[in-house]
């Protein structure tokens, strides 16, 4: 499988393409990393430097890709964060561009606006460019329950409002939905939840909730149910590997007492692509 991966990039860290690239590539796909932003490290820190890469330069670096002759060999495009309303526009661009060459291509949009603790924290312009453009331009989302919440216009809690929620984001023009960080009022407090709904059923894995909170590991679920999902057509699959995988490297992070997503560190958790939790088909 060959990706074209559009997000930001980090020196320090593991977060977009930093969180994105290796996982996928230790699967053995190829990624085309394009960056958005080439930051010393992710903005959690408070401060940080390097570039805000420019619209039509981003544009510039996917128009090469296109001048070798290659879009026809991609197949997913995937994005997160998205800084700006221009980055969008491109990033749309890009997926007209690679569905012209290869109809068979797909679009996993990871849709970050926030969550249910910190609420909204992107520029307010983004939630909805997200909800009227990018989504239905989507083939595959990732949102967590706040973020599919504001798509819809929903305050799902419930698994049955949180089935609803995804059927109303899928309306909207993605065939499949991955609701991470789910969290029903009657779940013991020490698990999370993932769900996968697309058009033959509904999908949940629960999991441990581990005591971190680590930049990046919703760019690596996003990449990695991607991955799984395209190339075994089995949602139960991909959630169960999906959620050992991200497991496993959080792990591996709070055994190393790192603030930073130890990805390379855990990388045997990502390769084994087994799941080693029940994954209960709920529709």
């Amino acid at each position: 499988m060959k990706v074209l991966s559009i997000q930001s990039s980090v020196a320090y860290g593991h977060v977009g393409n930093s969180a994105a690239v290796f996982p996928l590539q230790r699967l053995g796909h190829e990624v085309w990393p394009v960056f958005t932003v080439h930051f010393s490290n992710h903005t959690g820190y408070g401060a940080w430097r390097g570039p805000l890469l420019a619209a039509d330069d981003v544009r510039e670096v996917i128009t090469g890709i296109e001048e070798r002759g290659v879009l026809d060999q991609v197949d997913v495009v995937l994005s997160g964060y998205q800084g700006g309303e221009e980055i969008g526009d491109v990033i749309l661009d890009a997926v007209a561009r690679v569905k012209q060459a290869n109809p068979a291509a797909t679009y996993t949009c990871d849709p970050v606006m926030g969550n249910a603790r910190s609420g909204c924290f992107v520029n307010p312009a983004i939630p909805p460019l997200l909800r009227d453009r990018v989504v239905p331009a989507a083939d595959l989302i990732t949102p967590n329950q706040f973020e599919l919440g504001f798509l819809t216009d929903t305050t799902p809690a419930t698994l049955e409002e949180t089935l609803a929620s995804a059927d109303l984001a899928r309306a909207m023009g993605p065939s499949t939905v991955l609701v991470t960080s789910v969290e029903q009022p009657s779940a013991a407090e020490d698990t999370i939840e993932m769900l996968a709904v697309t058009d033959d059923g509904a999908w949940l894995v629960q999991t441990p909730r581990l005591p971190i909170k680590s930049n990046g590991s919703g760019d690596l679920t996003a990449a990695l149910f991607t991955a799984h999902l395209r190339t075994t057509k089995d949602p139960a699959f991909a959630l169960g590997a999906t959620a050992t995988a991200v497991l496993g490297v959080l792990r591996t992070t709070i055994d190393s007492g790192e603030r930073e997503l130890q990805i390379v560190a855990g990388q045997d958790a990502v390769a084994r692509a087994t799941s080693d939790f029940e994954v209960r088909q709920v529709r």
